[in-house]
This record gives C-alpha cells, sequence and structure tokens, in this order.
C-alpha cells in the first residue's frame, strides 16, 4: 500500500472531519485486507466472503481490542474524535457500540493514509 500521492499535513488532518477521516480509512483498510487475501490464495467468491469478515463493523470492531492499548496518544484521539461523531446513517448488520467502534478505527486508518504513514498502519494491520 502506497501512501496518498501528496500527503497531507498532519495538522491539516487533524482538522478534517472524523467522518471524512473514517471514509479514506474504509477504503485503506479494505485495500489492506484484499491485499493480503489475494495473496494467501483463493477463489473470488471465498475471498470475497472472508474480505467481508475483517471489513464490516463487527470485524473492525473486534480487531480494535488488540489495537487500542498499542495507539499512539494522538491515534487515541483519532479514535475518540471518529466513535464520537455524529454519523448520518446506522449500520444494518452491527450493534450501535460496534458501528461507532468501527468508525473510530477507520477513522485511524485515514489519517494515517493521508498524513502518509503506510507503514504505521501496515505494524497496525500486523497485530
Amino acid at each position: 500500500m502506497e501512501s496518498c500521492s501528496v500527503p497531507v499535513p498532519a495538522e491539516q488532518a487533524k482538522l478534517m472531519n472524523p467522518i471524512v477521516l473514517a471514509f479514506v480509512g474504509d477504503a485503506a483498510y479494505t485495500l489492506l485486507v484484499r491485499e493480503k487475501l489475494v495473496l494467501s490464495g483463493g477463489k473470488t467468491g471465498e475471498l470475497n466472503r472472508r474480505a467481508t469478515e475483517f471489513v464490516s463493523a463487527h470485524g473492525q470492531s473486534g480487531s480494535l481490542e488488540a489495537l487500542l492499548p498499542r495507539l499512539t496518544e494522538e491515534e487515541a484521539e483519532i479514535y475518540r474524535r471518529g466513535r464520537n461523531a455524529k454519523k448520518a446513517t446506522r449500520s444494518k448488520s452491527a450493534t450501535a457500540v460496534e458501528y461507532v467502534r468501527s468508525t473510530g478505527f477507520e477513522a485511524v486508518i485515514g489519517y494515517l493514509y493521508l498524513t502518509g504513514n503506510t507503514a504505521r498502519i501496515r505494524e497496525l494491520f500486523s497485530i
């Protein structure tokens, strides 16, 4: 995964709406999950089913348990902003808690992606 073509300064990224960060983070995380699954092999139907397990609000919320203690102070603040942000929609397949936690997680990934810190995304992903 390469970083954003023109990394955004951290100060600018911190000012972005956390839902916007989550929007970017969802795409970056999805790409990383798909990349890992494709390299592990399998048919497309199976790959898609497995990707959905990881990329869903339920899957992201579960993964977050291992990540939360390892977030930096800056990342934890982005996570809280994303988790607490007012969302226009609700998840149909996850609990409200899972949905807000996954939005916080996606905001962190989006922030790291936009600021060009893909090495940190991969580090978190490996946990």
